[in-house]
């Protein structure tokens, strides 16, 4: 009796999230974004992906053990669901970056990033971007240079997260890549929807073509890299550069990047409630972040329909447990096609956003310093 209950329950609530998630896919509709409902058919006596991977049950996703104390910190902290509040709202919402605090205060460890990664130092600088300055902050790691400068973009969909969310992932690559690295804040929607981003992407790049000297920088030796959101922009930022003529970057280092419009992709459909990212997070993402059907389709969105011929080397990174995992394949698949030389390794048990906690994940930091080879096999060239 007990347990019928419990189900009769499960399915009352499961009917509430499809209303909930189906309001959103009818406001996406509008400006045709096609999405996915599977109705009320997941098992009551089964825990969601989330839950899984906050309650460390042992499963098929076999959440490795280092992520999934950083995930129930972050479970920990109670963040509201930003799909049902507002942009202004989730910029407020804890983030992996203090889950990654957390752990290390259990560990009795200083969470002080210039003792986490040493040897890198940084400075504050302004750099233009489509529509005004950007703050920006410059990794620099030991020695005298001119060093290789990584321009990097930080994720967040788009819509919210900055620089000193990601610290972590830009701190980390400047160490590993033994390079400077000017990580911007782009403008974010919905206040400056696309392609406000990507022509901030754009300029700061081409800002960094003729000023890479004034970070100590070699203005020959360039790459693009970003996480999420920002691993779009490096990819989509190389092709516009290739477009305009500038000055090609020597690499492009992807990270979980969003590589196209479909969500309804097998790893969507499979981590459609993982954390930290998943698919009703996406679905807001879009609507907050585009304005029509043509943005989504846009090859600077839709990356694995742009035209990707003559790009550089390009690394991608994916985390096996993120809806975003069938993009990297579809965009590895996309740039061979292309004749672009190309390399992707998947992290399995790990989820998004795990890039940036190496101070605490074993696996991100090996994400890190493969990276770093990466980036050095071309910026020494």
């Amino acid at each position: 009796m007990a347990q019928r209950a419990i189900k009769a329950a499960c399915r009352c609530e499961e009917k509430i999230m499809i209303t909930k998630h189906r309001k959103l896919a009818i406001a996406l509709s509008a400006i045709g974004v096609v999405t996915f409902l599977s109705g009320c058919d997941r098992d009551p006596d089964k825990p969601s992906v989330s839950q899984l991977a906050v309650s460390g049950t042992k499963s098929m996703l076999r959440t490795d053990s280092d992520m999934q104390k950083v995930l129930n910190k972050f479970a920990s902290l109670d963040g509201k669901a930003v799909e049902k509040i507002t942009p202004a709202e989730a910029r407020q919402q804890p983030t992996m970056a203090d889950a990654v605090k957390r752990v290390l205060a259990d560990q009795k460890r200083d969470s002080t990033p210039t003792v986490l990664v040493p040897g890198v130092t940084t400075r504050e600088i302004q750099v233009p971007g489509a529509a005004g300055s950007m703050p920006a902050t410059v990794y620099t790691p030991e020695g005298a240079g001119p060093f290789p400068v990584v321009l990097y973009f930080h994720g967040g969909g788009w819509v919210f997260a900055d620089r000193k969310v990601y610290d972590g992932g830009a701190r980390g690559l400047a160490k590993q890549a033994n390079a400077v690295v000017v990580s911007v804040d782009y403008r974010l929607a919905p206040e400056s929807k696309f392609p406000a981003a990507h022509e901030d992407a754009l300029a700061a790049y081409r800002w960094l073509t003729t000023k890479a000297s004034s970070v100590n920088g070699d203005p020959k030796r360039l790459a693009l890299a970003g996480e999420s959101a920002g691993g779009n922009l490096a990819v989509a930022t190389a092709v516009a550069a290739h477009k305009a003529g500038l000055t090609a970057p020597k690499h492009v280092l992807s990270v979980y990047p969003v590589a196209q419009s479909n969500i309804d992709t097998e790893s969507y459909l499979k981590y459609a409630d993982a954390i930290p990212l998943n698919r009703p997070m996406m679905l807001w993402f879009i609507s907050q972040a585009t304005s029509s059907q043509a943005d989504t389709k846009d090859p600077r969105i839709d990356l694995v329909h742009a035209n990707l011929q003559g790009l550089p080397p390009v690394t991608l990174i994916n985390a096996e447990i993120d809806p975003l995992r069938d993009d990297g394949a579809q965009l590895e698949q996309a740039l061979r096609s292309a004749g672009v030389s190309v390399e992707r390794r998947l992290y399995p048990g790990v989820t998004h956003e795990f890039f940036g906690t190496a101070a605490v994940v074993q696996k991100a930091q090996e994400a890190q310093v493969y990276a770093g080879e990466r980036l050095n096999a071309d910026l020494e060239k």
